[in-house]
């Protein structure tokens, strides 16, 4: 049996200047996850993020700002006994097209400052982790790219991304990290 996902973490940046950003898109699916799974989001002082929890499942938003966000999931996997096994991390990746999932069960940060720093407050990065392509920037920098707000267009997108991505986290919880890698990896959702 595989591990069984009980901690699902939405990477972003807090304040409302990153409502609504590419980088934010971990946040976001989060709150459509709430939304959906009727679990009301809260401060939480004590894991350094926006938590919520409805058994067998809880949501984490680290407040703590990308590049730091591995201290709120330390202190909640702490507190709950979590095994990194058990916890989901989502992110944006600027090197997949928007639309695009890519599931794994482990590995580097890639450059992402976030994935950074979980691997290093964890002390592994042996933990899931479901990317969601943001694109590249084709004008402007990375920085601006990742920074910048989804357009109306893309935000309409996200819907049926946020619909496939959450059927992805049904088949991981149900069946494993391997089957939802076979049948959503490789896949571009809501592109016209």
């Amino acid at each position: 049996m595989s591990d069984q996902i009980s901690l699902i973490v939405g990477l972003g940046n807090p304040g409302q200047e990153y409502d609504h950003t590419r980088h934010n898109v971990g946040y976001l699916l989060v709150d459509y996850l709430a939304n959906l799974w009727s679990i009301s989001l809260i401060p939480d002082r004590k894991f350094k993020g926006i938590y919520g929890e409805k058994k067998p499942i809880r949501l984490l938003k680290p407040t703590t700002y990308m590049n730091l966000s591995g201290q709120s999931l330390r202190l909640c996997c702490n507190w709950y006994k979590l095994d990194p096994h058990s916890v989901l991390v989502i992110y944006d990746d600027m090197d997949l097209p928007l639309g695009k999932l890519r599931i794994r069960t482990s590995g580097s940060a890639g450059g992402h400052n976030g994935i950074k720093s979980i691997i290093q407050e964890l002390g592994t990065q042996d933990f899931p982790r479901l990317r969601i392509g943001i694109g590249s920037a084709e004008i402007g920098g990375a920085v601006s790219h990742v920074l910048g707000k989804f357009t109306i267009a893309e935000m309409q997108q996200l819907t049926e991304i946020f619909k496939t991505t959450e059927q992805a986290i049904a088949v991981i919880r149900d069946s494993g990290i391997p089957k939802a890698m076979s049948l959503y990896n490789g896949i571009t959702v809501g592109t016209t």
